[in-house]
Formats: C-alpha cells, structure tokens, sequence
C-alpha cells in the first residue's frame, strides 16, 4: 500500500506540473510548435519562388528562340527574305521551338500556383502561431519575420495569354489553308498575316514576364511608342484613324490597321505585317498633297544622302525600296548605329554628321599604317 500511496502521489505532482505549474508551459509548446510551422512554410515558399525563377528563366530562353524562328517568317525584328519553299511549308521547322515553348509555359503556370499555395500555407501558419501566442499572453510581436526570398516573376495579363492563343490558332489555320493550289501571293498574304500576328503576341508575352532587363524594357517601349506613333500619322494621313496620336497600340489604332485591310482585301488581323504596309504606303501615295509629298522628300533625302556617303548608287527618286533599306544597314553598321534599316532617332544624328563630312564620297578609308624605320 505504500508503495502505491507513493505511486499516486507521484502521479498527482505530475498532474500539477502538466496541468497547474503552468498553463503557460503548455502554451508555450503550442508556440513553439506554432513558429515551427512558420518556419516551414517559409522554407516551403522560398522554395517555391526559386522554383518560379527557374521556370521563368528558362521560358525567358525558350519563348527567345521561338520568336526568333518565328521572325524568319514575320520580318519584326530582322529583315530576311522567306522562300516559296517557306511558304508552302508553312513553317514547319517551328514545330519544336513551339513544343518547348508551350511547355515551359506551362511550366511557368504550374509554378505560380505552387507560390500561391505556399503563400496561403505561410499566412495561415503565421495566423495559427499569433493565435497561439495570444492563448498564452506572448506578445504577437515575437511572430518570427518571413526571411529573404526570391523575387516572384511578374504575372502576365490574361489579355496577353488570350492574344497568344488566338494568334496561335489563327496561325495553325492560315497554315492549314494554304495548299499547291493557292495563289502565291495570296498564300504569303495570308502566312506573313498571321506570322507577324503571332510574332507580336508573343513579343507582348515575352516582356510582361519580366524577360527583358529593365534597361532593354524601357529600351523596347520606347521604340514601340515611337514605331506606333509614326503609324497613327500614317494612318491619319490616309484617313483610317482619327484618335490622338499618342503611341499607344490601342483598340482605336487597331481598328484602323483592320478598316485599312478590309479596304485592299488583306487578311484582318489588326497588326502591320508587308502586304498591310504597302498597301498604307499606296494609300499614302495616292492621297497626294502633304503626306505623299513628305515621304517622297523624306525617302529623297535619305538617298541624296547615302549617295554623297558612298552608299547608294541608285536613283535620287524617293521610292523606299529593299535595296535602299540595305544601303542604309550598312551605313548604320559603318557609323555604329544599331542596324535598323529604319530612319530612327540614332540614324537621324548619323546622316547630319555624313553631311557635314561628306565632301570625299564613300566610308573613310583606314589610316595605312606607317612604314617602319
């Protein structure tokens, strides 16, 4: 009996040391088990948006090389001179940059929802933990800080994923629709349309997911503004546009680039592609007056110019032609400006200075070197 008297009384002090000595001893077990928790779910999202960046990366590289191939087709970014063996293809080497793309778009997604998650694991512990806290009367403020983890990759419109798969599709049928019998000019209507569609969605696709430094952001939205201004007054001038020329590719600019392609029966996908261009600069043409005496000057100049340079030996005659895009390549590379093939900002600057020097035709010869002694 003794013993068992001493059995329980060791049991009743144990009782009082779990249960009396300290409610606090209990909540603050609960805390610790609490800030573990945190703890966790804040490695679990660190990880996650390591997981984010990774994925992002490489789509960053994928959607890169895509739009590369695709630009073979479209002329966005880099003049090139697409086949009719191209055209009866229809692209089929895009296949597999489409593959890899597609999939690390996917990729992307499945890694954003997995931040998410993580991040509402992470709040409800951290909201369990401050539960516990306040049962045991700890201040909340010792709630453990969520450490430093990866940048998340900026999300992407649903617009924006919308456009790309509408572009998409649209591609996959002017592909489908082309066949031996389709006249060549209108089958390369229809392909340079919806390449250049697509072309520039993914373009749009490929900045809002933060693949572009913010130098080259700022870089490419400038040129977009500028690009888009320059067509709102050419649009203007042919009488497809009366909004305000403000640089900004909009429903009202798009409109405008359709109402100009339903008006030469071209393909109406809103976006500039070769045969929409020539049919503006005939519009442009046949208004007369101002607008076509301006580019006429202006197209003028720039081969007076190359001319006095050494770089153009066609006619003075203001007609833009492919030739004439080339001469001015060249010149651009000669003097250090990006190769554009376009009259921008960087180009204007170089053919005031090859006016100013352009009393000896052609580039400047290189200093021969000097004979040794």
């Amino acid at each position: 009996m003794g013993q068992l008297a001493r059995l329980v009384a060791c049991v009743g002090v144990a009782v009082l040391v779990l249960a009396g000595c300290g409610n606090g001893g209990g909540g603050d077990a609960k805390v610790k088990l609490a800030e573990s928790r945190v703890s966790d779910k804040q490695k679990a999202l660190a990880d996650a948006q390591s997981q984010l960046a990774a994925k992002t990366d490489a789509f960053c590289k994928s959607s890169a090389t895509y739009i590369t191939a695709l630009d073979r087709y479209g002329d966005v970014l880099h003049r090139t001179a697409p086949t009719v063996g191209d055209v009866k293809t229809a692209g089929t080497d895009l296949t597999k940059p489409r593959e890899e793309v597609m999939s690390g778009a996917q990729a992307v997604s499945d890694a954003r929802q997995q931040v998410a998650t993580a991040e509402k694991d992470l709040a409800d512990a951290q909201a369990a933990l401050a539960a516990a806290q306040a049962q045991a009367s700890i201040q909340p403020s010792t709630v453990p800080s969520p450490g430093s983890t990866p940048s998340v990759a900026p999300s992407v419109s649903g617009t924006t994923v919308n456009r790309v798969k509408q572009a998409d599709a649209d591609f996959t049928a002017a592909q489908q629709g082309i066949s031996d019998q389709t006249p060549l000019v209108q089958a390369a209507q229809q392909f340079n349309a919806a390449v250049v569609a697509l072309e520039m969605s993914w373009l749009r696709l490929f900045a809002e997911a933060g693949c572009l430094t913010d130098e080259k952001q700022k870089q490419a939205e400038a040129a977009v503004h500028d690009y888009t201004a320059a067509l709102q007054k050419s649009l203007t001038d042919a009488g497809y546009f009366q909004g305000t020329v403000d640089g900004v590719y909009g429903p009202t600019t798009v409109d405008a680039v359709k109402a100009l392609q339903k008006a030469h029966g071209l393909p109406t996908t809103g976006t500039v592609d070769k045969a929409t261009d020539a049919a503006l600069q005939a519009d442009l043409q046949a208004k007369g007056g101002a607008a076509a005496q301006q580019a006429l000057v202006s197209t003028a100049a720039v081969q007076q110019t190359l001319k006095l340079a050494g770089y153009w030996t066609g006619p003075v005659d203001g007609t833009w032609t492919p030739a004439l895009t080339e001469a001015l390549k060249s010149f651009q590379k000669a003097l250090g400006v990006e190769p554009t093939g376009t009259v921008d900002a960087a180009t204007i600057a170089a053919l005031e200075h090859a006016i100013a020097t352009a009393k000896q035709p052609g580039p400047a010869p290189a200093p021969s070197p000097s004979p040794s002694k």
